[in-house]
């Protein structure tokens, strides 16, 4: 069963490297980045202990189709895509802020409402909603990004009176942030699907603002099926989905949420073949195409430095 779960490039130009918990982003020369969707998967803040054989190329691949079919909205830092595993882009310097943007209560946001939250990031929220249920319209719910642990909830006023992001900036990615949105859901609604919410995350390249990282993807997304979402609504029963919930579901069923005391079930060959077929399967949910997986080979690592320092080779 071959994936990628480790790299360590050395790249022409190479000035440093960063580790997430799925992407390993290589920083050429202060100019762009490199950055590797590894077959890594995370779930309550937790690295999985193996990797989920083609998640990086469905993410990646997945993401890439979207930088591509909204950058007449926004500039987006996407260059290019020279691997299966990998987009190269421009350099940008990131807000530390997550644009969280939701059109139904759902999720983290259901929890909080059920338990008699009625503002959210300083945005007020109607009484008497259930689970499940449609926004007026879709509201911004920004978080900070933590250096480690779980990202923090936010308001607008305290982004721009804390100096996160200015004022103008600010105006800028939330204006993005609607229209991306807007965007990603007729996108969906073309494949039967409705785009719940997402995050989308920006930065600045000499002082322009640009859309960076991934976009519209089951890993910073949520997608109902629109077949079957006002039934299952009017009944009260869970929504259909397509999104990672599924390996949050599976650990909490293993009495795992990354809480102190507990163990991590074993990933089994078997259960990550599963997941891998269930991230192709939401790859060609969601675009509308069919999967076609990288050639097998040996050494995906061996693979991907070939085609990145073929790319920058011809970049010069």
């Amino acid at each position: 069963m071959k994936a990628l779960t480790r790299t360590d490039f050395h790249f022409e130009g190479q000035k440093s490297v960063y580790h997430g918990k799925v992407r390993d982003v290589y920083n050429i020369n202060d100019d762009i980045i490199v950055m590797v969707a590894t077959d890594r998967i995370s779930a309550f803040d937790v690295i999985l202990p193996k990797g989920i054989p083609y998640k990086g190329q469905v993410l990646n691949q997945i993401a890439a189709k979207f930088l591509d079919s909204t950058k007449d909205i926004c500039p987006n830092w996407k260059l290019a895509t020279p691997d299966p595993m990998v987009t190269v882009g421009v350099k940008c310097e990131g807000f530390r802020v997550e644009m969280i943007i939701r059109s139904i209560l759902t999720g983290s946001a259901w929890r909080a409402y059920k338990e008699g939250c009625r503002e959210l990031c300083g945005v007020k929220l109607p009484e008497g909603m259930r689970e499940n249920e449609r926004f007026p319209e879709p509201i911004i719910t920004p978080t900070t990004k933590a250096d480690e642990g779980h990202d923090l909830n936010i308001s607008k006023e305290e982004i721009i009176s804390q100096g996160i992001v200015s004022a103008e900036d600010y105006a800028v990615i939330e204006d993005w942030t609607r229209k991306l949105f807007a965007r990603g859901q007729e996108i969906a609604a073309r494949q039967g699907l409705i785009l719940v919410d997402t995050k989308y995350e920006f930065g600045k390249h000499n002082g322009q603002v640009y859309l960076i990282d991934e976009i519209h993807t089951p890993d910073s997304s949520r997608y109902f099926y629109a077949d079957t979402y006002q039934e299952k609504f009017e009944k009260g029963e869970p929504q259909r989905q397509l999104s990672k919930e599924f390996v949050r579901q599976w650990l909490i069923e293993h009495d795992f949420m990354n809480e102190p005391g507990q163990t991590m079930p074993e990933v089994t060959d078997e259960y990550a073949l599963g997941v891998s077929d269930r991230y192709i399967e939401l790859y060609e949910h969601i675009t509308g195409e069919k999967f076609n997986k990288a050639a097998e080979e040996d050494d995906i690592a061996a693979r991907i430095e070939r085609n990145v320092k073929e790319y920058l080779a011809n970049r010069k």
